[in-house]
């Protein structure tokens, strides 16, 4: 027994010499919680909005904490995000990237070039692709809620607001891009959609390891079932999937990746292709329909279109002149675009915050911006940040507001939805004009109304923060028919 007591203690000390860390001077303030090893992972995890906002009262702008054993710095001062965004060469962002991949997907892919993928990625979404990827996106829209009209232009149909919005992009987004009309037999996008929603429910504790036994094998199942179902998603040029996604098989091969890593990489796209427009169209239309001025303000500015001969072109064509959308959908972001931009940091780091203030970054740490907390929810940025306003990105005159302040200074980043630098978002455009294009049908082909005309938005899914578009707790109820166009 005492042999045993003696083991435990140096094994004890081992760990302590082990994990034992203190701050000097140099460092961002360091807190590392009252849990070995966890720190603060639960807090974080449970609603790290929250968890950020105490910690940034506590410590400023820029502090270390420790969370499962590692040591993340955050950073919540905008003016400083350049420093982290742009260096290359002390920061890294495909290593943190490759964590995720291999928790979230089961994915490993050791010769990934990132900088290939997003060059082959802009010639798909931008340019000469971009109005015939808008064309095909609209024409599956249009059956789609063509399919969800009910028969008698009387009869309403009773739904939850997130299904309908998150289930009708999902499926037209999957029919664009990877080809569901002709892949794997005809495949129902409807059943894609519905394993889809279940993965997508355990994605985050996927991330954070933190899946209880039932759970892990839920994910196994509903992962396999979506490699199966996309097995033949861009495997050939004529497989009815979208070029980009033939050519992200093939960059994939040229990296060694075999068939079955292949797949599960393309189950990695369908999420990042499909897993944020969904939700995005949800709020915009849930903030509209609980704001009655500001969903008059976009039905009219619609209206303004819909009375034009081109208003579809003007639509799939773009640059599209709708301002008042533009800035409801920009607000809606704001309020509820949550994700991290974190760095590996790889070589000890001196960084200099736009106040004059130099902090040391230690090697093997993280760093973490979160421009949910700061800038879209700051008190000192925008007057009452909780609340929906829609034209909050408008001038008086009505031309586009892009001049906002902190400590007296403009701000670069004032939001930051779709990332920045050299990780900014290349479907950006593509995104938008579905949401548009999502919203605009829906408004002038509905009558489209809350079941109960006093129903506030639901909260949001905590556990939600951090990766990507947030989801709600639970949905809103509407209601909706053909609308009488005579």
């Amino acid at each position: 027994m005492i042999w045993t007591i003696f083991l435990l203690c140096q094994a004890a000390l081992l760990y302590f010499i082990l994990t034992h860390r203190t701050r000097s001077k140099s460092e961002p303030p360091l807190d590392k919680g009252v849990i070995p090893w966890l720190g603060h992972a639960l807090e974080f995890g449970k609603d790290a909005s929250k968890f950020l906002n105490r910690m940034k009262l506590k410590h400023g702008d820029i502090f270390t904490v420790r969370v499962a054993g590692r040591y993340v710095t955050i950073l919540l001062d905008p003016h400083s995000y350049d420093s982290i965004i742009n260096d290359s060469e002390s920061l890294d962002f495909t290593r943190y990237a490759q964590v995720l991949m291999e928790r979230i997907f089961n994915l490993r892919l050791p010769y990934h070039q990132p900088a290939k993928e997003k060059a082959m990625m802009k010639q798909h979404f931008l340019g000469g692709n971009f109005t015939a990827l808008n064309s095909t996106m609209s024409r599956h829209l249009q059956a789609l809620l063509k399919a969800e009209m009910p028969g008698n232009q009387k009869d309403w149909k009773e739904e939850g607001l997130f299904n309908f919005s998150y289930g009708t992009l999902f499926k037209a987004g999957y029919l664009t891009l990877f080809g569901g009309e002709q892949n794997n037999n005809s495949t129902d996008p409807l059943k894609v959609y519905k394993e889809y929603r279940v993965f997508d429910g355990l994605l985050t504790k996927m991330a954070r390891g933190t899946l209880k036994p039932e759970e892990k094998r839920t994910a196994q199942t509903v992962r396999q079932r979506l490699w199966e179902l996309l097995a033949q998603a861009g495997l050939t040029e004529d497989s009815g999937s979208n070029p980009w996604l033939h050519a992200y098989r093939r960059l994939l091969q040229e990296e060694g990746a075999d068939e079955e890593m292949q797949k599960r990489a393309i189950l990695m796209q369908l999420w990042a292709t499909q897993g944020n427009v969904g939700p995005a169209a949800f709020w915009l239309l849930g903030f509209l329909l609980t704001n009655p001025e500001a969903l008059t303000a976009v039905r009219r500015e619609f209206n303004t279109i819909s009375h034009t001969e081109t208003s579809e072109a003007c639509l799939l064509d773009g640059p599209v002149n709708t301002p008042v959308f533009d800035s409801a959908l920009e607000e809606t972001l704001r309020l509820t675009a949550a994700s991290f931009i974190t760095r590996e940091v790889v070589q000890e780091k001196t960084f200099h915050m736009a106040n004059g203030q130099e902090y040391l970054l230690r090697r093997g740490d993280r760093v973490c911006l979160f421009p949910f907390n700061s800038p879209q929810m700051d008190h000192e940025i925008y007057h009452e940040p909780q609340k929906y306003k829609y034209d909050r990105f408008l001038n008086e005159d009505g031309s586009v507001m892009r001049d906002f302040y902190k400590g007296g200074k403009r701000l670069k980043y004032y939001t930051m939805p779709w990332g920045a630098g050299a990780n900014g978002c290349v479907g950006k455009q593509f995104a938008i004009n579905t949401i548009r294009q999502f919203v605009y049908m829906v408004l002038t082909n509905f009558d489209l109304e809350l079941c109960d005309p006093n129903a506030q938005m639901p909260d949001v899914n905590p556990g939600r923060y951090g990766f990507g578009m947030l989801q709600p707790e639970g949905d809103l109820l509407v209601r909706y028919k053909t609308r009488n166009t005579h």
